[in-house]
C-alpha cells in the first residue's frame, strides 16, 4: 500500500482558489471543529502559535476524517523539525523566511527520501506510516511530499526568480506583514510599495507554474487573485473567535 494521496497537492496544479485558514490555537478541539467548516485547507501554525510536536500531531489526527488538507508550518527550515512533522503526518510543509535559491533547493532535498534527498528514515513506527502497516510507504512518499517556501523580505524578493527555479518546490507563499516590515513599514502592509512588490511577485510565480499564496485578512483578494494567487489565506481562528466574541457581546449590550 503506497502513501496516501495528498489532496492540497493535487488540488494546488488545479484552476480552482484555495481558500485556507491558520489554526493557532494548539487545540485538538479546535482544530476538529475548523475541519468541519468547509476551508479548502487548514494550516497548523508552529511558527507563531504554541504549537509543538504533540500537539501538531493531535490537530493532524483531528483534521484527517476532515475533506480540509491540513498543511503544516514550521517554526524553522531546519531538517530534523520537518521530520519531525512529516513522520508525524504532515505531507504538505510550509518553511517561512527563504531567502534563496540553494535555501529552497535544500528544502526540497530536506523532505526527500534518498536518493532524491536526505530525509531520515525512520517512519517505520511513526503515525505517518501507521506505524509500519502502510508497506510501501518509504517508497512512494517523496511524489506526495509538497514544498511550500514563504518569501517575506526584500532579500527573499530578489532571490525570487532563483527560488522558483528549484525543482521540486510546489510553492511560494507571500507574508504581507513581515514584508512591510522590512521594506520599512511596519504594521502597513497595505502601502502601495508592499502591494506593488506583492502583486508583481504572485505574478511571477504563477508565471512559473508554482501555486502561489498570500495571507489577505481584509480588502484586496480580488487585486491578489487577479495578480495570479491560488492559495489564499483568509481568516485565523484566534482572530474569528474575537470578532465573534466581540460581536456578540456589543449586540447583546445594544
Amino acid at each position: 500500500m503506497p502513501a496516501p494521496k495528498n489532496a492540497f497537492k493535487a488540488a494546488l496544479k488545479g484552476d480552482a482558489v484555495l481558500y485556507g485558514c491558520w489554526l493557532t490555537m494548539a487545540d485538538m478541539g479546535a482544530a476538529e471543529l475548523m475541519g468541519t467548516i468547509g476551508y479548502d485547507w487548514l494550516l497548523i501554525d508552529c511558527e507563531h502559535s504554541p504549537n509543538d510536536i504533540r500537539s501538531t500531531r493531535d490537530a493532524l489526527i483531528a483534521l484527517e476524517p476532515s475533506p480540509s488538507p491540513a498543511l503544516v508550518r514550521v517554526p524553522i527550515g531546519e531538517a530534523w523539525v520537518i521530520k519531525q512533522a512529516m513522520d508525524a503526518g504532515a505531507q504538505t510543509v510550509l518553511v517561512p523566511m527563504v531567502e534563496s535559491g540553494a535555501q529552497a533547493e535544500e528544502l526540497v532535498r530536506t523532505m526527500r527520501y534518498p536518493p532524491d534527498g536526505f530525509r531520515g528514515v525512520g517512519a517505520a513506527g511513526a503515525r505517518v506510516s501507521r506505524f509500519s502497516q502502510i508497506g510501501d510507504y518509504s517508497e512512494t512518499a517523496n511524489d506526495e511530499a509538497c514544498l511550500l517556501v514563504q518569501v517575506e523580505s526584500r532579500a527573499g524578493l530578489a532571490a525570487l526568480d532563483d527560488i522558483l527555479g528549484v525543482e521540486g518546490l510546489d510553492g511560494v507563499f507571500i507574508g504581507p506583514y513581515d514584508l512591510s516590515a522590512d521594506m520599512g513599514h511596519m504594521g502597513n502592509p497595505g502601502h502601495a510599495e508592499v502591494q506593488g512588490a506583492i502583486l508583481d511577485a504572485l505574478a511571477r510565480i504563477r508565471a512559473a507554474g508554482k501555486g502561489a499564496g498570500v495571507m489577505c485578512l481584509g480588502e484586496g483578494t480580488e487585486a491578489y487573485l487577479a495578480a495570479g494567487a491560488n492559495f489564499v489565506a483568509t481568516a485565523i481562528d484566534s482572530l474569528l473567535l474575537v470578532q465573534a466574541a466581540k460581536a456578540r457581546l456589543k449586540a447583546m449590550k445594544g
